[in-house]
């Protein structure tokens, strides 16, 4: 159920042109529902090969030699490369160039990539990759981020000088390595072509920056390495980084014939970064009516073995380290560190996540101090529109988070258990009780995150768009490289060319590299940077209409197109030593409340219900919307009580969807939604993004649900059975 509120007028256009504000259907939708969409992993070509990649077993070891012999003895097999193949330079990364193509004399965790080897059939590539010997000498790995002196980013943030108060909360709180675990693993089909360049054909989340790496590895200029967006499975962040990309294109060049690679289910988990681990130190002083005097955090995050975008990981967990809350004095300090674990990099919420975790579970032990509900001790210390962050930025848009609130705590509550249905307990079906030991518990959670690149990114997207006669009937093509990875891009920017040009029929081009850059789909930007690109090449087409009507324009005129960059306001990157700096672009809001039952003897949970209130700005796609909030509210619940990479001295103990869980519709409650439209005068349409707010918020507001049904401390997640029936 949702109930919207602050509506904006609709722009003029003809009856039946379904443009901003409205439910457009996805042109993909039939398609993935029949299962006809065709994603990367479906790519084809005659006289392809397969390509595969030999992993390290060692989190940490020295390589002292590689044996091809073997793999290039069996039939079929067609190359074998090691990083003394790379044609380039040998190293890539999305911050520093730290990542090898394939490892160069050591490896530093389990899963490296060493060597290649390419097939006329991927069974015969994988049954030659085991062939090869690699003698490593084991080195002792460093997996505990306490012990590692070897820093990526140490960020503080310092503001005033009191930090004592009447009132005094301190915890200490743990998140889990969390999957994106996304459902379409990475894939691609590299083509070489005649120009002595390559096309590749790639499940990605940015397209520019993909090629911007693989070009110096494969030693060649940017033009001749061509990338074409291909169905991509969703993405969540994994897909930032370079998996398979600069793979499939050395085995093509080396072979000049198409080369194909698909990772499994286990192997993606080693493709991948994932979200980084965190332990955090937090302590909240208030006063006896519980006014936040003083916050003191200490933020540790663990990178894994390569630096890929922890730095900005860093920064989001430091400035955003105390949520949407006004405190005078401030002291944080947010580090992260290397060690042999897996590599960490963005992951839908990108160190806020972790944060929000922790200070919301310290407002809720400060509302227990000072005898306050849960919302009235966030409603109280809430910010609002002119209100500063810790880092000083003043928020110049409407932040109602006490609103949001009262909004929320005034919902219904869903009807007490009924005994009856087995469905409705913990545990369903299995009858695994009765219902005897379950208590049933309400917890709120607040969440900040910034949307857009921060701390000085040139931030920008690029959109071509043509208005033509097709047929005798006005049609538009707009064209961008940014990625659809199922968060419904392509048809919000139809929607935008439909509003703008006031014309039914617009086909959205195929995402590639030969139109300027759209970066990344990923930091909630995509409708704000990439839609404010299409639209103002759709006014720029309009205005060349001089003021006739579509058609009567086109027949005139001919064909227009116009291309135009998009950019929003200025960033600044955060002071070293204070953390001061306006670092952010936009800050979205999204509180939850959730309801549980837990069978305490069992420790079993089932989330009853999920309630939301966010402030989007303006409603692009009212559907689409929806789907996003309940997304990120499900990865939030996965996080919560279920999603964990399980890494013992370095090791992925649990790299698949049997042992590796993830929420399904039958964990997904109910979700009562009200969405709020305050828009921001500084984004296109006034719109605020909104994919990634609802998953820190869910998470924190689970476990004090779990918190106030068992009465246990509970400060780690994900929560695991044992943690609420043994403790």
């Amino acid at each position: 159920m949702t109930e919207t509120a602050g509506r904006t007028a609709r722009e003029t256009r003809p009856p039946g042109v379904l443009g901003v504000g409205e439910s457009a259907q996805r042109p993909d939708a039939t398609l993935k529902v029949t299962g006809e969409f065709a994603y990367a992993s479906d790519l084809w070509l005659d006289g392809m090969v397969w390509g595969v990649t030999l992993r390290s077993p060692h989190p940490s070891a020295w390589i002292r030699s590689v044996d091809v012999g073997p793999a290039l003895a069996v039939p079929g097999v067609r190359a074998v490369l090691t990083h003394e193949d790379v044609p380039g330079e040998k190293y890539y990364g999305l911050e520093l160039k730290d990542q090898p193509v394939l490892a160069v004399d050591e490896v530093r965790y389990q899963g490296e990539p060493v060597a290649l080897v390419a097939a006329d059939h991927p069974e015969t590539a994988r049954r030659a990759a085991a062939m090869i010997v690699v003698d490593y000498e084991p080195r002792e790995p460093v997996t505990d981020p306490r012990r590692s002196r070897n820093i990526v980013r140490y960020q503080p943030v310092r503001v005033g000088d009191t930090f004592e108060a009447d009132v005094v909360v301190t915890g200490e709180y743990e998140v889990g390595m969390q999957d994106q675990a996304f459902l379409g693993p990475e894939s691609g089909l590299a083509v070489p072509a005649e120009d002595g360049g390559v096309d590749l054909f790639i499940a990605t989340q940015w397209l520019h920056v993909d090629r911007d790496q693989l070009a110096p590895c494969l030693g060649l200029p940017p033009e001749k390495v061509r990338l074409t967006l291909s169905g991509v499975g969703g993405a969540f962040g994994a897909r930032e980084d370079l998996s398979m990309q600069v793979h499939a294109c050395m085995l093509a060049l080396r072979l000049n014939r198409p080369v194909k690679i698909v990772y499994g289910r286990e192997e993606s988990f080693f493709g991948h970064v994932h979200r980084h681990p965190a332990r955090m130190r937090y302590e909240h002083g208030a006063t006896r009516d519980g006014r936040l005097v003083y916050v003191k955090a200490d933020i540790l995050l663990d990178g894994g073995a390569y630096c890929s975008s922890s730095p900005a990981v860093v920064g989001n967990a430091a400035s955003l380290g105390v949520g949407p809350y006004v405190v005078p004095n401030v002291r944080v300090d947010a580090t992260g560190v290397y060690t042999n674990n897996p590599p960490c990099g963005a992951m839908r919420g990108f160190g806020a996540v972790q944060a929000c975790y922790a200070y919301e579970s310290q407002m809720d032990r400060l509302a227990a101090a000072c005898g306050l509900s849960p919302v009235e001790i966030r409603a109280r210390n809430a910010v609002s529109q002119g209100s500063a962050l810790i880092t000083g930025q003043v928020i110049d848009s409407p932040a109602p988070l006490a609103e949001m609130l009262r909004e929320l705590e005034a919902m219904p509550l869903p009807p007490p258990r009924s005994g009856a249905d087995l469905r409705s307990l913990p545990g369903g079906v299995s009858q695994t009780t009765h219902g005897e030991g379950v208590r049933r518990g309400v917890g709120y959670g607040v969440g900040i995150k910034n949307i857009c690149f921060s701390e000085g990114f040139d931030d920008y997207s690029t959109a071509r768009v043509r208005a033509e006669l097709v047929a005798g009937r006005p049609h538009v093509t707009v064209h961008t490289a940014a990625a659809e990875v199922g968060q419904g891009l392509v048809t919000v920017q139809a929607q935008i060319a439909r509003t703008e040009l006031g014309v039914e029929h617009v086909t959205v081009a195929t995402a590639d590299t030969s139109v300027g850059s759209a970066g990344s789909s990923s930091a909630s930007r995509q409708s704000y940077v990439t839609g404010g690109a299409v639209r103002a090449a759709c006014q720029a087409v309009r205005a060349r209409f001089e003021g006739m009507p579509a058609r009567e324009a086109l027949e005139k005129f001919g064909p227009i197109e116009e291309t135009r960059e998009y950019r929003h306001r200025p960033t600044h990157p955060m002071h070293p030593e204070t953390g001061q700096g306006d670092s952010h672009t936009q800050l979205a809001l999204c509180v939850h409340r959730a309801v549980v039952d837990v069978d305490v003897e069992l420790g079993l949970v089932k989330v009853v219900e999920l309630a939301a209130v966010q402030d989007v700005g303006r409603i692009l796609n009212p559907q689409q919307l929806e789907g996003q909030i309940h997304g990120g509210s499900a990865q939030g619940l996965g996080l919560a009580l279920m999603e964990e990479i399980q890494v013992r001295d370095g090791r992925v103990l649990n790299p698949s969807f049997t042992d590796y869980l993830i929420p399904t519709v039958l964990d997904m409650p109910p979700m009562t939604l009200k969405i709020l439209e305050n828009p921001d005068p500084a984004a296109p349409y006034g719109l605020r993004g909104a994919g990634e707010p609802p998953t820190l918020s869910s998470t924190p507001a689970i476990a004090a649900a779990v918190r106030a049904a068992t009465g246990r401390e509970l400060t780690r997640v994900p929560i695991r059975p044992e943690d609420i029936a043994l403790a």
